[in-house]
């Protein structure tokens, strides 16, 4: 496992504090507020402790209350709200500055035998033809002047690999829909719920922004306000983070100062491994200084 990635492990490897109380690092990303998918995974690693092992995370639906702040620890109490005789549902409450930050239930199931139906991936290139994120930023490096910004961009510990080059600083309107080769930059132990943890947080990127497109407007513009409402995560099967997985992302609709955006993540050999939705704030903010 490369420093990156076993930094972002250890990121969600809650700290046990009492029953059902949990703490866990943040990691400042540079964004305005602390990055959504670190909460998802944090929550989602926080409920899974106090499950039995042989049931698995199959959903996570959460809602962002407010900000949170990247220079502080996140607190996150569990409530263990069922124990079926296969399904077991926790609510959790992340928690900084004593106020609630994001609230979610997650529920939990045993693996069954079923009626099985999936949609079929998406006929895109392989991750082996295109470029990865890291090498089409420069330019965007240089004029960012934020370090932190600067080197999210430059040290990832997961990879991505767009298959839709977009130009963030000059953004262009085109259909909302996207499409993301992305895996960990790394090998990541056999541990099933760990991987789960880190789709949750994968899962925040790229989502939003989709809504976007249709605007011709882009996240790095100084004006732009976006950030998550509320997000949901279905696990469909299992999951390895270490191998390529495809995340194709389309948005039908945005108003009102909100987008929303839905996604089937598949793996390599096109098993639909997750489904995802989201909507988010999505405002220009007119009282920002245009630093441009």
């Amino acid at each position: 496992m490369n420093p990156l990635l076993d930094t972002l492990v250890s990121l969600l490897d809650m700290e046990t504090l009492e029953t059902h109380l949990f703490r866990g690092a943040s990691q400042d990303l540079g964004f305005r507020q602390l990055f959504g998918g670190q909460v998802l995974g944090q929550a989602l690693s926080a409920a899974s402790k106090t499950v039995d092992a042989g049931r698995q995370a199959h959903s996570l639906h959460g809602y962002f209350l407010r900000a949170g702040d990247a220079g502080k620890p996140v607190i996150y109490q569990v409530e263990p709200v069922r124990d079926g005789a296969t399904f077991s549902t926790r609510r959790v409450m992340a928690i900084q500055n004593g106020r609630p930050i994001f609230t979610c239930s997650a529920s939990f199931h045993i693996r069954e035998e079923g009626f099985s139906h999936q949609a079929t991936i998406p006929d895109v290139p392989p991750p082996e033809q295109l470029v990865s994120d890291a090498e089409l930023t420069p330019e965007l490096s240089r004029l960012l002047n934020d370090e932190k910004r600067i080197k999210m961009l430059r040290d990832k510990p997961i990879e991505t690999r767009p298959v839709q080059v977009l130009d963030p600083l000059h953004p262009q309107r085109s259909e909302p829909v996207k499409q993301v080769w992305f895996k960990a930059s790394g090998t990541l132990p056999d541990c099933p719920a760990l991987h789960r943890y880190l789709l949750a947080y994968t899962s925040d990127f790229s989502l939003l922004t989709t809504s976007l497109l249709p605007h011709g407007a882009s996240i790095w513009q100084p004006q732009m306000q976006v950030a998550s409402l509320d997000h949901a995560i279905w696990f469909h099967d299992e999951v390895r983070m270490d191998e390529w997985l495809l995340y194709s992302m389309d948005s039908p609709w945005s108003g009102g100062g909100r987008g929303f955006a839905r996604g089937s993540i598949f793996s390599r050999d096109g098993r639909l491994v997750a489904s995802v939705a989201q909507e988010g704030l999505t405002r220009i903010r007119h009282d920002w200084p245009d630093t441009h």
